[in-house]
């Protein structure tokens, strides 16, 4: 659906319940969209999930408030004069509720990924009428009550209650059609008055009757059908365009056979259909290259393609019955694209009307052509058109262009969705390079770097923070093959150590060759820093043990831990690294290299900065560490 709809539902939602209350429901409904932009297409759930998480912060049923989202568009749409729209399709609502179709055509020059429903009445009474509704969307039935109600109210001034009477689905062409019959009640007596007053009027006036071969002399295009859908009469034109080469006569074949419905969108060219939506444009195109083959005319003589290259043309378009010629099953619908000029399917458009007298629907129509370049290409002359009305005018002065705004909307939906997939992969793309760039420096300082902020002004000092150095101990000829061997081996441990760290927001600042470091306390403070370093160094040392490592020799780790100020910042131009610097990272490195296997060394700064019960802390005693004499250390274990 278009984001105009959901822009009505966000307007009338922060303008009735408050912007907390918006906040909410999109938190509720997991919609990643804060804003909706008037043009852009948005799935169709979204309407739904607003509904369902409204719902939960209100005392109002999910069905309640889809019956006020569809009453909200109604009240938005004025903003872009739909509602002029509306008023100037009749002066009754009735002529309103016969008109929804041509509406929505006449709006997909604006909207034209619009997927719009069909609607149509079968029963119109001074009490109201019954409509039906046809929609391959799931879930909108008290949205539309919704929608016209408000239009009743507003626009027509009058009282509407909704009712379902029926519900369905059916199948066409591999689509799942919803029907719903509503019954709507409201205040239909000035419409019948106006009906019974016009139909007065015709009786007044009685006209002598004529045959249908007048209508078909003065819409050369027409066509006449029966409610079986079989043609009984043609215009002679239909006949010309096609060549005049049909041999096998077309009256009393399928109409389906050699005409396609192109509008309205979304229904099967049946009975049922043309006479419930008689009022509606409906635009129809003559199947030019089934004719031709129909009547044993081929257009691939003249082709140079080959029949492989033939069968890749045609494009099938419907699941309508098929044609037996020359022992092959035809789709009425297939379109052969590699068709002689001269052959292109010509559109027709006009409006179904029913002859009560004979029980049949003719279609009076004309031909859309957009100027005099268009006449040879369609294989038609001026004097093709119909003799009345302005169809030669608009030609001479190529006003008709509905065919080239649908191909322009055409090139414009597909280079919409192919922008739409590209913005898809940008944002995959984006989220890998946030994540490659996440690993290499800090959130915080990453961000901060994104917004403009030199690398240099990113460095500061922290008081107190807790380093840990990890070397991993006991690889050698007798316990790795080979280097992937060895590489296999410290991916597997340092893949375990990196899933441990995020569990105890401990920084990951580097690994080098077989050493792991990490830091606690920067870039974000922690004043639990040792606490949380000494809980990661335990179980490394755990993990290790529990690993499944092919090797002859025991591989275990050595660890050491210091604690004390540092100065950190981002360093590096090509392969920037977020580094730290400072006397407590030294010291950190040399309680590692004095560390022994399996153990955790710690310095008696950090020993300070632990709680007494926690952790079983034990004295190692005096220890010579490089630049520093002998220094008092500790071996600390867990507490249980």
């Amino acid at each position: 659906m278009y984001g105009m709809l959901l822009e009505s539902v966000q307007h009338f939602v922060q303008l009735e319940y408050g912007e907390d209350i918006w906040e909410k429901v999109l938190q509720i409904s997991e919609c990643k969209y804060n804003v909706f932009n008037t043009h852009q297409v948005y799935p169709d759930n979204i309407m739904a999930d607003l509904a369902h998480a409204l719902a939960k912060v209100t005392d109002k049923s999910h069905e309640e408030l889809m019956t006020f989202f569809g009453k909200c568009f109604v009240r938005f749409f004025s903003n872009y004069g739909y509602d002029a729209t509306i008023k100037a399709t009749g002066r009754h609502f009735t002529d309103f509720l016969e008109s929804v179709d041509n509406i929505h055509s006449r709006m997909r020059h604006s909207y034209p990924k619009m997927k719009s429903p069909s609607m149509y009445l079968t029963t119109v009474d001074q009490y109201g009428c019954d409509l039906v509704y046809r929609s391959e969307r799931n879930g909108f039935t008290h949205y539309l009550m919704g929608q016209l109600g408000q239009i009743a109210s507003d626009i027509y001034n009058l009282k509407l209650e909704s009712s379902v009477i029926k519900s369905e689905n059916q199948n066409v062409s591999g689509k799942n059609i919803n029907i719903i019959t509503f019954r709507l009640k409201f205040d239909n007596a000035l419409y019948m008055q106006a009906k019974k007053a016009e139909k007065a009027h015709l009786e007044t006036q009685p006209l002598s009757s004529f045959s249908c071969d007048l209508l078909l002399q003065l819409f050369p295009f027409a066509i006449l059908f029966n409610s079986q859908m079989l043609i009984e009469g043609y215009g002679e034109k239909i006949v010309q365009v096609t060549g005049g080469k049909i041999k096998r006569k077309m009256l009393g074949e399928p109409v389906t056979r050699f005409f396609r419905l192109r509008r309205p969108k979304g229904i099967s060219f049946s009975w049922k259909n043309t006479f419930y939506l008689k009022s509606v444009m409906f635009e129809i195109e003559i199947l030019r290259a089934d004719i031709m083959e129909f009547s044993g005319e081929s257009a691939s003589s003249s082709s140079s393609k080959t029949e492989a290259e033939d069968s890749a043309s045609i494009k099938n378009l419907g699941d309508e019955s098929t044609i037996e010629i020359d022992g092959k099953s035809i789709s009425p619908y297939a379109l052969r694209r590699d068709s002689l000029p001269g052959l292109k399917n010509i559109l027709l458009k006009g409006e179904m009307r029913y002859l009560g007298d004979i029980k049949r629907i003719i279609y009076l129509c004309s031909p859309v052509i957009n100027n005099m370049t268009e006449l040879p290409d369609q294989g038609m002359y001026l004097n093709d058109l119909n003799p009345h009305g302005l169809g030669k005018e608009m030609v001479l002065t190529g006003w008709q262009h509905s065919s080239k705004l649908e191909l322009v909307f055409d090139k414009a939906e597909q280079r919409a969705t192919e922008l739409e997939n590209n913005y898809s992969l940008l944002d995959t793309w984006k989220r890998r390079g946030d994540d490659l760039l996440y690993s290499m420096i800090p959130k915080p300082v990453a961000d901060r770097l994104r917004s403009g902020l030199p690398s240099v002004d990113t460095c500061e000092s922290f008081e107190s923070v807790t380093v840990m150095f990890c070397e991993l101990v006991g690889f050698n000829s007798s316990t790795v093959e080979d280097a992937m061997e060895l590489v296999s081996t410290m991916n597997a441990v340092f893949s375990g150590f990196d899933s441990l760290i995020d569990k105890y927001d401990v920084y990951k600042v580097e690994t080098v060759g077989q050493i792991y470091m990490a830091v606690c306390g920067a870039p974000e403070k922690n004043e639990h820093h040792a606490v949380n370093i000494s809980d990661v160094s335990l179980n490394m040392v755990k993990l290790v043990k529990e690993l499944n490592i092919p090797s002859q020799s025991k591989v275990d780790v050595r660890i050491g831990i210091h604690s004390g100020p540092v100065v950190a910042g981002v360093v590096g131009i090509k392969v920037p690294r977020y580094c730290f610097f400072g006397d407590t990272v030294n010291t950190a490195s040399r309680m590692q290299s004095t560390s022994s296997p399996g153990m955790v060394h710690i310095s008696e700064a950090t020993k300070n900065l632990l709680p007494e019960n926690q952790f079983v802390i034990k004295d190692r005693g005096a220890v010579k560490l490089k630049g520093k004499g002998d220094v008092e250390t500790y071996w600390i274990f867990n507490g249980e």
